[in-house]
């Protein structure tokens, strides 16, 4: 077998899914019990796939002791060739879907996000792309059951935005749209083009897991609040209020804006969530950095100048340049129908390099 378990590990695992077992069936605090299910939830699936494994190991000993053995007449060792290959596979199966379990978890994952997409090269064309990403990680966020705000938002001179900054909750979320940060580059007609010309044009994606509090202490005496008028839409009552608030983070010079809501308070309060999320996607960044030097080399790097996907229009198609996959489903992507087959591709391909590493590939 190619993939070798850590059998003490394994051992250590079915232990503790027997001790919560035992424990949940006795637990009388709501909150002990809450904590146990959700432990057993995670390991179910492991202590199952380490069962079947050590039975498909067991399967195949005794197929290949019935081939081995010269008493055994041809009909049972052509059923035993079938069984020591069907268990063969089993357990490579078992293996892998063991080993990714026991890859290390990246803490954020169970995060929600905020969101930023900014227009980049392709003046108007750029904007509206940027509102029809926004619109396929709307449409896709609505069939995970998960809520997107808009946080704040620059208009284009034509639609779309120029910038458009929004949370989104849920459970998961971070895990799914962790790999979408980077350039988006569109080839389509604009609907200005006479002549058909193709035009390029891109956008940025930053997708910044959310930080609490525990993650990112902000010290008063290191921030600055500027409060203003909210541009953009919004009547009178905007023109006449100063609900946006802009904070500074002094030691970084890190800057945020929020002008969505009427109440400055609510504003002050995302504000201070969206600059907890960039100062903890750098501290991120940092420890990635110095954990692995060919971070650039792992799927979705975050690195926000890298090309990762091309959306070609008149063809039909998207390409993830980062594994070579094209999909001519290019009108299902922007209704985000189809983001999972990709998002589920890139998974499996960082999967398979870390799987890689930790068998000394």
């Amino acid at each position: 077998m190619s993939l070798q378990l850590p059998q003490d590990r394994l051992d250590a695992i079915v232990a503790r899914h027997a001790a919560a077992m035992a424990e949940i069936n006795s637990a009388t605090d709501a909150v002990r019990t809450v904590e146990l299910a959700k432990e057993l939830s995670e390991l179910d699936p492991v202590v199952t796939a380490i069962a079947a494994w050590r039975q498909a190991l067991t399967t195949l000993d005794e197929a290949q002791a019935l081939i081995e053995d010269p008493a055994t007449d041809s009909e049972f060792r052509d059923l035993a060739y079938e069984e020591r290959d069907a268990a063969r596979s089993e357990i490579e199966t078992r293996a892998r879907e063991i080993l990714i379990a026991l890859l290390p978890k990246d803490a954020a994952d169970e995060r929600g996000v905020i969101l930023e997409i900014r227009a980049g090269t392709g003046g108007d064309e750029a904007s509206l792309f940027a509102g029809d990403l926004l619109r396929m990680y709307q449409r896709y966020a609505a069939q995970k059951g998960w809520s997107v705000d808009i946080m704040s938002e620059s208009e284009g001179t034509v639609g779309g935005f120029k910038e458009v900054i929004a949370e989104i909750a849920g459970k998961g979320v971070y895990a799914k749209l962790k790999y979408e940060s980077g350039v988006h580059r569109v080839q389509r007609v604009p609907d200005t083009e006479t002549s058909g010309r193709i035009h390029t044009s891109a956008a940025t994606v930053a997708m910044l897991p959310l930080a609490g509090d525990v993650d990112i202490v902000l010290k008063d005496d290191e921030i600055r609040i500027d409060t203003m008028r909210a541009g953009g839409a919004g009547g009178q009552h905007v023109n006449k209020t100063e609900s946006a608030v802009r904070l500074t983070h002094l030691p970084s010079g890190i800057a945020v804006v929020v002008q969505d809501e009427r109440s400055q308070h609510k504003n002050k309060a995302r504000a201070y969530e969206l600059l907890r999320a960039k100062l903890y996607d750098i501290e991120r960044s940092r420890a990635d950095a110095d954990r692995a030097a060919d971070r650039r080399s792992q799927i979705g790097s975050g690195d926000r100048s890298e090309r990762i996907r091309t959306y070609n229009f008149p063809q039909g198609r998207v390409t993830d340049h980062r594994i070579n996959l094209t999909l001519y489903k290019l009108d299902e992507m922007m209704q985000g129908l189809v983001l999972d087959e990709i998002i589920d591709a890139l998974t499996a391909e960082q999967q398979a390099r870390l799987l890689a590493t930790e068998n000394g590939a």
